[in-house]
Formats: structure tokens, C-alpha cells, sequence
């Protein structure tokens, strides 16, 4: 198209982009307008002196194409320049800014991306010796880091990252002494620092420097499998049944079926599969998996390459996960004596990583104290205070009636749950949910289900059999799957080799596997009753399980939970999940009573924070790249402290610690913040204190990882609308390596460095003379058509 325009308009587009239009009118514009005006007159009087043949619409026409032609011929005698600013050759300098990161070894159209930047920027090169003609060049590499170069066989395209705002910034520091003419940016745009572009595009802006693009490879792979996202719990108990969420980007795989799965320290220890759909569309795949052992783990979540593809470096996704191999203490107090309490301090009896302190009600005001630490913990029954409450780190609520606790104890309990962030398990049972009284309290408002006037709207003494199947949601949940219990396979709590896949190793999106196979145990399970007949869940609650009673036509709620503050509420509202332990119909062998009862007290008390919570902006970064550490300081009744003491001490992996104060946010109360910038690849050790008043209010402890994370192979197409931005930002062109050809050219025409002006005739362009010929050959024919020639 640019040399059609160029033909047609005798210069090629930039020239009009820069240049300004002026007329060197030879006359003076009186003259030009009274010969205009005669024209004019002798153009359109014949045409209206003509009767008969013509009508008004045809005189209005042939006038018409006789005042065009005119209107070029006068354009032609007025002379028409453009007016162009011009470098002088070789008192100007350009900089050209080669990516050298490693998004550029990437193959597109049979070619590495950095192959066709060394050779359009070849020393010997048509490209070079174009602008070396004109120019005096500057050459820069840049990945994370900017810095001058010889010339294009000097890059190692060994980057881990591409900061394009840095390198922008460094070309235009260093040559902000000289005449600078503008920059040549050559990359695919996989801009992926922390930093933005816009402060060094609004800069090279406003000292009027234009940056020219040169874009390299596809703006997406024909034939392409990204993990792009992997969504799991960085806090898990050791031993604990976990569910990552994958998020996989694929090009060109659209329709198929591949396989998933996670790996730690070179062994598989789950899988599954992911059904990819239509182009264009991310796919959601969910895998399950055992965190074994204790401390930092990291887990690879791994897409198998396929044999077309065209990047596989991005096949797989690391995550650091905090295993903690340390015992929860949660707090269950029941109403009355039932075998719900005996079964259920069974069920988790082999589990080393909780423990259920036991309060039961047997008569008025008298109560059963089981697993306490000593014999002044619940001494007075239930906790009165937060400081004792907030102890714990999950509370379970039996069959105990709302009027039981004072009205600060019942507020006290939603605090626990909103401010603490503990995990509360609601049981069925005649004194509990509405039936006990519970509507209207601030209990109401924590519970995943709504309270909706109990029984009485079901008749009297309501009571239902039934059976239980899980939601599409309860089938991927961590604490509704059942895999391997019905044949005497260990639950996911029991100690295990390390990492081995065991009976939770596997998960699957779709086909037949382990979903199917849980829905088949749980159809299996026998019958339980439940006299709360809750059938809504709340806006934000998830159902995991439902039951059906054998003739009624409404599903009950039987496992249901949302997030309420900091925390999470459970309503389980059946009253003896125990007979899945003691039915005559379930095997000696089996360990579903077990399995479901550890799986959902782990996962209630897995996110609990302690007094003091440590965090960091991601848990794998490259080396030099900032870290924010965020702590949270909370005293004994988890109220955020703003005047303490609090110090990060950072250890590395060869033991060496740094301290570093952390500052009050201001913005949050018990919120501080510091940053840091490691050096060390490996697994830091953050362990921050906090103290006040010489007292020590606690200590949290999180771990990262510092190395390569792969930033460059990652949503690695080229970046076409940020480099489009950046050059018609800053008023330069974007190229391809097929229109690069102009670019010496091009640049040439800048009002940037040391310019002359130049002026181009315009009166003699090819299109003048067309335009008037069409015009005159369209007049004649207009007339033989009405038989006037």
C-alpha cells in the first residue's frame, strides 16, 4: 500500500504524517481569485443557457464535474509545497534498544525472535548501513537490566525479565546530552517488571524524542499449553487432602482432552486432566493432591508438552506451600450427651495435627471437661472472655440452645469468626439452628444458611431420613471426597510416605475418575436424619452437600460454608453422621466416618491466623526483585496493635539473617510493612517479631523462594497494543521485520536533534493529473450519454 501511495501522491505517507502544508501562490490572491471566478462563470454558463435535452439535475452535474476540474487546476497554479523538518545528515544520533531477554529465543514462523533482530540490526546489514548513513547509532540490550553494546552480536538473549520502561528511561539518560534524532525499541513487547511504562513514554514525550517500534513474533502461538494460574492454599496442615485450581491458556488444542499433574521433589503426587474448550477460552482444571512432610514444599503443577508445541517452558507452574506439622486445638461444646460426641473425638483420635477439647453439658449448670491442657482451662464452662476463646482455632457448636449463652457470648462467637478468623462448625440437633433459637441472634448472621423459622414451617417435630450426594461443587471440595476409603486405604490425615500419591493422589475435570467414583461412595453411604430442615443457603454460602428424604420433594442442606470476615462458618445440620461409622451396612474395614470427619476439621481450621500473620507480595520472585513483607499484629483478643515494636529478619539459604524494621502502615490497624531485595536464589526464611513494652506479643514465620520463575516464557506473544501505544505515544511508527525497510527513512523526518527545512513540491503529483484527466473524460462521456458531444 505504500508504494501505491507513493506512486499515486509522489512521497510515501510519512512525509505528509510530518510535513506541513503551505501554497507559494505566484500571484497575487486577488488574481487567483478573479481567475478562479472567471472560470467558474465560463464553466457553468453554457450548461445553463442549454434547454430540451437537459434536465435541472443533469446541468447540475456536468457544472459540477467542470467545477472540479477547475478546483484541481487552480490547486496545481497555487502551487501546493509540504514543508518538512529534516536531520542533517550526521549531526544526530539514534539509540536502537535490542530486547536481549529470553522471550526472544522463542521460535515464531520457523524463526527465533532474536535470529531476525540480529540480522535486521546485522553490523553489515541493509538496515544498519541505511541509518549509519544518516545517523550516528547508539546500541543498548536490555532484559531486566539496560546497558550499552557494540552491536547486535553481542546479545545472549539470556534475560529473565524485559523492563521496557527501564530501558527506555537508560537510552534516554545516556543520550539526553546530544542531538538525539529518536529510539528504535526491536522487541516482542513481553513488558513483565513490576515497573509501568507510562512515566518514561510521557517523558521521552515531552522532550519531543519519537520512539520507533520494531515488533517481533506472533501476537499468539499457533500451537500452544500454558499454565497461566495455579490458585492453592499456601498454608496447609501436613498431611492434609489439597485442591489447586488451574488455570491453562491454550492456542490450537481446542476441543482436547490433556492430562495434569503435580509433582514434589521429582515424584507425582496427584493428577487429573483438563478439557480444553474453544479457542480463545481458558481452561479451569482441578487437581488434587497430599501436602506430606512439614515446612516450605514446593509443588509443580505440570501440562504435559505436546509435540507441536511451540513453547514449552511454560508447561508447568511452581508453588510454595507452608506445610505445618503442629496441633490444632479446637473447641467443640455440646448441649447434650449424644454419640455424635463419642464418634466424632474417635473419628480424629489417629490425628496427630488436631485435637478436640471436649465441653459437654450433662445436667443444669454441670459439664464434662475431655482434653484439656489443665484443670483451669473451661473450668467455668464456656469461655466468657475473647482472650479465652480466641485460644482456639475452631469452634464446633453441637446441640445447644441459643439462650444458653449471654448476649456478649453470642457476639463474641461471630467475633471470633470475623475478627479472629477461627472456623466454626454448626452440628444439627433439636436445640440447634432455628429450632434452638438462633434466628435473629449475631450467630444468624455467620451461618451459611438462613434461619427461616425451623420446623414449624415443616409440621411439628420435624424429622427426615436422608440420603446424601454431593453438589458439582462438593464433588472437587477437599472435604467431601472420598477416594479409597471404601476399601481400607488410610484418610488423607494418617501419616504417609512423603509426597506419595496414596489413595488422594488423583482428580480429575472430566472424563470418568475419582469424581465419578465419590459420587458412587457417597450414594453408597447410608441414610442420616436431620430434624433442621434448612433448604437456603445464603448469597454467599456454597452447598457442598444436599439430602433428599425417599418420598419428599425438597433437597436439604447437609454441608454448606462461606467465608465471614477473616474466618469461615460450616453448618452441618445433621445429628448422627456417626452411623456412617456403626451402620450394619458399612463394612468393619471402611474409613468414611474418619476420612470426612478429619478432612473437614483440617480444612476449618487451615486458614486461622495467629497473633501475628506474615506475608509476603508473592511467594516465588527473581533475583533484585523488590519483595513487600506485610505482618499482621494482633494482641490476645486479635485486636490489631499499632505502637509495637516489629522487626523482619530475613535468613538466607546460607543461614545469614538480615534485620529489617517494619514500619505501621497507618492504613490498617496492627498493619506494618517493609521491603527488601534478595540476591541469594533458594528458599528465604522471613521470621518476624513482634514486641511492646519490652513484652513479646508473638512470632510468624513464612518462607519464599528466590530464582528463575520463568517470567519471559509466559503470556509470551507480542505485545502489539502497548507497543503501538508507546510509538504513537511519543509520535514514532511501528514496524514489522517485513516493513522495516523504510526506517532510515522515516526517522529522518523528526523535529528531534539538529534538522534543516525542506519544501516538496506537490502540484506535480501523479494523482493531480488523474484526478483532473477522470474528471474531464467523466464531463465527456456524461454528455454522448445525453447526446450533447
Amino acid at each position: 500500500m505504500d508504494r501505491i501511495f507513493e506512486f499515486l501522491f509522489k512521497y510515501r505517507p510519512v512525509v505528509f504524517e510530518r510535513g506541513e502544508l503551505v501554497f507559494d501562490v505566484p500571484w497575487p490572491l486577488w488574481a487567483l481569485g478573479l481567475l478562479g471566478a472567471a472560470g467558474a462563470l465560463v464553466a457553468i454558463v453554457p450548461y445553463l443557457r442549454v434547454h430540451g435535452k437537459l434536465g435541472r439535475r443533469d446541468r447540475a452535474i456536468l457544472a459540477g464535474l467542470r467545477l472540479a476540474a477547475l478546483a484541481v487546476l487552480l490547486f496545481c497554479l497555487s502551487r501546493p509545497l509540504l514543508v518538512i523538518a529534516v536531520v542533517v545528515p550526521q549531526q544526530n544520533f539514534v539509540g536502537i534498544l535490542l530486547d536481549d531477554s529470553r522471550s526472544m529465543r522463542i521460535v515464531d514462523g520457523g524463526r527465533a525472535r532474536g535470529a531476525v533482530a540480529s540480522e535486521l540490526f546485522a553490523p553489515d546489514g541493509a538496515l544498519v548501513r541505511g541509518l549509519t548513513e544518516r545517523f550516528k547509532l547508539r546500541f543498548f540490550r536490555f532484559g531486566e537490566t539496560a546497558g550499552r553494546i557494540g552491536g547486535a552480536d553481542e546479545l545472549a538473549f539470556d534475560g529473565r525479565r524485559t523492563d521496557l520502561g527501564r530501558a527506555l528511561d537508560a537510552a534516554r539518560a545516556e543520550l539526553a546530552s546530544l542531538p538525539l534524532a529518536g529510539l528504535v525499541l526491536v522487541t516482542d513487547g513481553a513488558h513483565n517488571a513490576a515497573g509501568s511504562t507510562t512515566d518514561p513514554v510521557l517523558a521521552l514525550q515531552a522532550g519531543g524524542v519519537p520512539v520507533h517500534v520494531v515488533a517481533l513474533g506472533h501476537q499468539r502461538p499457533e500451537q500452544d499449553l500454558e499454565v497461566a494460574r495455579a490458585d492453592v492454599s499456601r498454608t496447609v496442615l501436613a498431611g492434609s487432602s489439597v485442591v489447586a485450581e488451574l488455570t491453562i491458556a491454550h492456542a490450537g488444542f481446542g476441543g482436547e482432552t490433556v492430562p495434569v499433574h503435580v509433582e514434589a521433589d521429582g515424584r507425582i503426587v496427584g493428577t487429573g486432566e483438563a478439557r480444553l474448550p474453544r479457542e480463545g477460552e481458558a481452561a479451569t482444571a482441578r487437581v488434587h493432591f497430599t501436602a506430606s512432610g512439614s515446612g516450605p514444599r514446593k509443588f509443580r503443577f505440570v501440562v504435559p508438552p505436546q509435540a507441536s508445541e511451540a513453547i514449552v517452558e511454560n508447561n508447568a507452574l511452581e508453588a510454595l506451600i507452608e506445610v505445618r506439622d503442629r496441633r490444632e486445638r479446637i473447641l467443640y461444646f455440646e448441649g447434650e450427651p449424644r454419640f455424635e460426641v463419642k464418634f466424632l473425638r474417635r473419628a480424629v483420635t489417629g490425628d496427630e495435627n488436631l485435637e478436640v477439647v471436649t465441653l459437654l453439658r450433662t445436667a443444669e449448670n454441670k459439664f464434662l471437661r475431655l482434653d484439656v491442657a489443665d484443670s483451669t482451662e473451661l473450668a467455668a464452662g464456656f469461655p466468657k472472655t475473647r482472650e479465652e476463646l480466641f485460644r482456639y482455632r475452631g469452634l464446633i457448636l453441637g446441640s445447644v440452645e441459643a439462650s444458653f449463652f449471654t448476649a456478649d457470648q453470642l457476639r463474641m462467637i461471630a467475633d471470633f469468626v470475623a475478627r479472629r478468623g477461627g472456623g466454626l462448625l454448626a452440628l444439627g440437633g433439636r436445640r440447634a439452628f432455628a429450632e434452638g433459637g438462633y434466628a435473629g441472634t449475631p450467630l444468624a448472621d455467620v451461618l451459611p444458611v438462613i434461619l427461616d423459622g425451623g420446623s414449624a414451617a415443616e409440621g411439628p417435630g420435624f424429622f427426615a431420613e436422608v440420603r446424601v450426594e454431593p453438589t458439582p461443587f462438593g464433588r472437587a471440595h477437599p472435604v467431601t471426597r472420598l477416594p479409597g476409603v471404601g476399601t481400607g486405604a488410610a484418610p488423607s490425615s494418617s501419616p504417609a510416605p512423603p509426597d506419595s500419591p496414596g489413595p488422594q493422589g488423583g482428580g480429575r475435570s472430566g472424563g470418568r475418575g475419582r469424581g465419578d467414583d465419590d459420587a458412587e461412595r457417597w450414594s453408597a453411604l447410608p441414610p442420616l436424619s436431620i430434624v433442621n430442615p434448612l433448604t437456603r443457603a445464603k448469597p454467599g454460602g456454597t452447598v457442598l452437600l444436599t439430602g433428599r428424604a425417599q418420598d419428599g420433594p425438597d433437597a436439604y442442606v447437609v454441608l454448606a460454608h462461606q467465608r465471614y470476615g477473616r474466618g469461615r462458618s460450616v453448618a452441618f445440620p445433621v445429628q448422627d453422621s456417626w452411623l456412617w461409622q456403626m451402620h450394619a451396612e458399612m463394612p468393619l474395614e471402611d474409613l468414611t466416618h474418619e476420612t470426612f470427619w478429619q478432612q473437614l476439621l483440617r480444612w476449618l481450621v487451615s486458614e486461622a491466623p495467629d497473633p501475628v500473620t506474615v506475608t509476603t507480595s508473592a511467594d516465588r520472585v527473581e533475583p533484585a526483585a523488590s519483595v513487600t513483607v506485610s505482618a499482621e499484629i494482633t494482641d490476645s483478643a486479635y485486636i490489631g496493635v499499632n505502637g509495637a515494636e516489629v522487626v523482619a529478619t530475613i535468613v538466607s539459604p546460607a543461614g545469614e539473617e538480615i534485620e529489617i524494621p517494619m514500619e505501621w502502615t497507618v492504613e490498617r490497624d496492627g498493619e506494618y510493612r517493609a521491603a527488601f531485595t534478595p540476591t541469594e536464589e533458594g528458599v528465604l526464611e522471613i521470621r518476624v517479631t513482634a514486641r511492646r513494652a519490652g513484652a513479646t506479643l508473638g512470632e510468624g514465620i513464612t518462607h519464599m523462594e528466590v530464582g528463575d520463575v520463568g517470567a519471559e516464557y509466559r503470556n509470551a506473544g507480542m505485545r502489539e497494543p502497548l507497543l503501538r501505544r508507546i510509538a504513537e505515544e511519543t509520535g514514532g511508527r511501528f514496524y514489522t521485520p517485513e516493513t522495516v525497510g523504510t526506517l532510515p527513512e522515516d526517522v529522518s523526518f523528526t523535529e528531534s536533534g539538529a534538522t534543516v527545512r525542506e519544501e516538496r513540491s506537490l502540484w506535480d503529483m501523479p494523482v493531480l493529473f488523474l484526478a483532473l484527466l477522470g474528471l474531464v473524460a467523466a464531463e465527456w462521456g456524461y454528455r454522448r450519454r445525453r447526446g450533447l458531444a
